[in-house]
């Protein structure tokens, strides 16, 4: 966990892979708890640290994570996050070069949720919601490309569903359709950088995150 972004009201985290940003089923310690500490330390608070879960991101996934210091900033980032006024850019790397350099993908995404999976359709079927994406390819190395991803709905594990339905699942993603796992674990998706309005100072916000330490995003950061 490295901390990018704090204030009174919220604090920005780059989230390694691996890490669950809220507590699940596996009982592992999860990013919300490892925050709290780290604000009851550095800050010598009493008693219990507040601290609001906004966003999640996969477990897998490598980036930035926003949490919220208080009740007031929490109850505004929740209607910024649903209503689009916080904006998300991704990186992935990705084997298979998509056709096009730069495109707007629309899909209807359908949920499994015993497989937790979702899948992409081309038209509207029943319990389908819209899923829609810009990515534009901004790298590449002699076996892989990086595509930069600004999303423009929030839908589960829409971009790695969206990018296998063209042909470009994400590197180390066995789920949508990767013939190898990464080394480590993680898929190569990264939530590289976020900006909105400050919920409470109305001042932008604009951070990004660090690249992870693996040889091949290290190879990219020279792109």
């Amino acid at each position: 966990m490295q901390v990018l972004y704090e204030d009174n009201h919220l604090i920005i985290v780059s989230k390694r892979s691996g890490e669950i940003v809220q507590g699940d089923k596996t009982g592992d310690e999860p990013l919300s708890e490892m925050v709290k500490q780290y604000i009851k330390e550095k800050y010598h608070k009493p008693g219990e640290v507040f601290l609001g879960v906004v966003h999640r991101l996969d477990r897998p996934v490598w980036g930035l994570t926003v949490f919220a210091r208080t009740s007031k900033a929490l109850e505004r980032l929740n209607r910024m996050f649903a209503n689009g006024e916080v904006h998300k850019t991704y990186w992935a790397i990705t084997a298979n070069r998509p056709a096009e350099t730069e495109a707007l993908l629309t899909h209807y995404l359908t949920r499994n949720e015993k497989q937790n999976k979702s899948y992409a359709h081309q038209h509207e079927v029943k319990n389908s919601k819209k899923a829609q994406l810009r990515y534009r390819l901004i790298a590449q190395t002699e076996r892989y490309n990086l595509l930069e991803i600004k999303l423009l709905t929030g839908r589960h594990h829409q971009i790695r569903c969206q990018l296998s339905a063209i042909g470009c699942p994400i590197r180390g993603d066995l789920k949508y359709g990767a013939p190898r796992s990464n080394p480590d674990g993680s898929i190569s998706l990264l939530a590289r950088r976020i900006e909105f309005e400050h919920p409470v100072s109305h001042l932008p916000i604009c951070v990004e995150a660090p690249l992870p330490p693996d040889n091949l995003w290290q190879a990219f950061s020279t792109k």
